[in-house]
């Protein structure tokens, strides 16, 4: 952004930490990088954060005489705020899901709920993890401008991370739209808390990236053999143990979620 393209007044929520702010009396500008010695304001200060007497260095005129002169951040704030709108989206989607039909499903795991965790762009489309009482799934949206509302449900496509390549099922829902999901954990019954399976939810995403679990993934089949055995056993022990202890159970680990995501079944 250059020139003049807005007020201070009533616009400081289009305004990034990083936008120069120039007086429209004497031109003086307010770069943040530089702060104002006058005022001791300290360098790194955004114009939003100057106290509400701040004025002009030079003609002491007060901040609301000031415009935009250049703003390097506001691209990035656009583009947040279009994230934050779609993924809002998606949690009020399987929320009404949740409401309208899934409340008394055997399946369900009560104490979870609908939240979208760690969504950030990746090659310009919206990617994180979409967490729910029944289900724990990567979730792949469309970029801006990009249309998917011609996505034929259930159809399948397999997209190549660095750790391997995940089986997506295409989908659709009246206000999400067009979507992608890869299942990485359905049912929920082995999490004990919201908390648990966001962190767990966020250790899928770093190791999405990480090479180093390519060669395990490969090997898909038969670690989600392995998984399912070592589920099976832990069920056998805690029926052997007390009430007390088996309320005790170990998160399912990012290795364990993600290769469930390779198996090919969707939640």
């Amino acid at each position: 952004m250059s020139g003049f393209e807005g007020s201070y007044l009533g616009a400081n929520d289009k305004i990034s930490p990083r936008a120069i702010m120039e007086c429209k009396i004497c031109w003086t500008p307010y770069d943040p990088a530089e702060g104002d010695d006058t005022r001791q304001v300290l360098p790194g200060t955004p114009f939003i954060a100057l106290p509400d007497d701040w004025s002009c260095p030079n003609c002491d005129a007060p901040k609301e005489q000031f415009l935009v002169s250049e703003d390097p951040g506001s691209d990035a704030m656009q583009q947040a705020a279009w994230l934050a709108a779609r993924t809002e989206a998606l949690v009020t989607d399987f929320t009404e899901v949740w409401h309208a039909k899934m409340r008394d499903v055997p399946i369900v795991n009560k104490l979870l709920h609908v939240q979208a965790v760690g969504f950030d762009l990746y090659q310009g489309r919206p990617l994180g993890v979409l967490l729910s009482p029944w289900f724990m799934n990567l979730i792949l949206l469309p970029a801006e401008g990009e249309d998917w509302s011609d996505l034929q449900p259930g159809a399948k496509e397999y997209i190549t991370f660095a750790s391997g390549q995940y089986e997506f099922i295409h989908n659709k829902r009246d206000m999400t739209g067009g979507y992608k999901a890869c299942s990485l954990f359905s049912p929920m019954n082995d999490f004990r808390s919201q908390a648990q399976a966001v962190e767990v939810a966020r250790a899928v995403l770093v190791a999405l990236f990480q090479e180093e679990h390519r060669a395990e993934t490969d090997r898909s089949a038969e670690i989600r053999a392995a998984r399912e055995a070592e589920l099976e056993a832990v069920t056998e022990a805690e029926a052997e143990e007390d009430a007390e202890a088996a309320l005790i159970i170990e998160a399912p680990t990012r290795r364990q979620v993600l290769t469930a995501g390779l198996s090919g079944e969707q939640g």
